[in-house]
């Protein structure tokens, strides 16, 4: 039997995601969203779309809740998109009550399920989202550090005229201006990017890293980036479903790993059929573990308005 992969948000992120999943053939995929229609007409598109591609996933768009129960995964991509001039906090309270919402429900159809939640500002949305599905830690996550990886992976590429496919990177932190991208960790070929160019340009990627979302805003004018962050949380999910125990990025619950306790915060865990398997505790030097302290302070108040 196919597994089943709840979406939901019909949006650009959701439906992007919805069809990557079915092109993949990784499982069944029900889209939810709360406009009558888009996520009927969307799946039956999709649906469409497979005797021309070669896929026999089923794609169920629905506006009811009930459509998920038994999900293997739960993707949450439901909120409020980022419009330009507006920061991921400014998201925080209209957001927070969808995520509340949509994991209760959906947490309450497939109470076995793993939960991965890219809706922002991601770090306090998968709090937020865990405390409503009464999940344990191991079975939510959020999606950012895949994506802000991939950014600055993107980054390091552009500049060096190198292949994607050489480049390597982490970006540890909260997926917000706090993250922490680690030059020391990041490399082409397994040269430490750090002998590859100057500390200047390194800070430059940094930058262009942590603004990666603001910049597309900022060009799209009306919306906000959607094929990398469902290319990223794509990733997640085959990593679960496939048990591949992938070492990803991931916004995960810190239970006193990286001396954080009771707040989710970007580090790299391994990724399986259970979850979250690891949390991969690396070395920091003092300056990136005050970095990453201020990126866990800045996540922790925006989680203080939902405690």
């Amino acid at each position: 039997m196919r597994k089943k992969v709840t979406v939901v948000g019909a949006g650009n992120v959701g439906a992007t995601l919805v069809q990557r999943i079915a092109e993949t053939e990784l499982a069944d995929v029900v889209m939810v969203d709360v406009m009558e229609g888009v996520p009927q007409g969307k799946g039956l598109d999709l649906m469409q779309s497979g005797p021309v591609l070669g896929y026999d996933s089923k794609i169920t768009g629905t506006n009811r809740y009930d459509e998920t129960a038994g999900s293997d995964i739960i993707v949450i991509t439901a909120g409020l998109a980022r419009k330009p001039g507006m920061s991921r906090d400014d998201l925080l309270a209209a957001n927070g009550d969808i995520v509340h919402t949509v994991a209760k429900e959906t947490g309450r159809h497939s109470p076995g399920a793993f939960m991965i939640v890219v809706t922002n500002p991601m770090d306090v949305m998968a709090y937020v989202a865990m405390k409503a599905c009464g999940f344990p830690k191991e079975r939510v996550v959020g999606m950012g550090g895949v994506l802000d990886s991939a950014r600055f992976r993107t980054f390091i590429a552009m500049e060096l005229g190198v292949s994607i496919e050489n480049t390597h990177a982490f970006v540890l932190g909260g997926h917000g201006d706090t993250m922490v991208p680690l030059p020391r960790y990041s490399s082409v070929a397994g040269i430490p990017i750090t002998e590859l160019m100057s500390a200047d340009t390194i800070n430059k990627l940094i930058e262009r890293t942590r603004n990666g979302g603001a910049e597309i805003v900022a060009l799209l004018k009306t919306g906000s980036a959607y094929y990398a962050p469902a290319a990223a949380a794509l990733e997640m999910v085959e990593a679960v479903l496939l048990d591949k125990k992938k070492i990803l990025p991931c916004s995960a619950y810190l239970d006193g790993e990286y001396g954080v306790k009771g707040m989710f915060s970007g580090v790299p865990v391994k990724l399986g059929a259970k979850g979250v398997e690891q949390v991969v505790e690396i070395k920091l030097n003092p300056d990136e573990k005050a970095a990453f302290m201020r990126s866990v302070d800045a996540v922790r108040q925006g989680c203080a308005k939902f405690m």
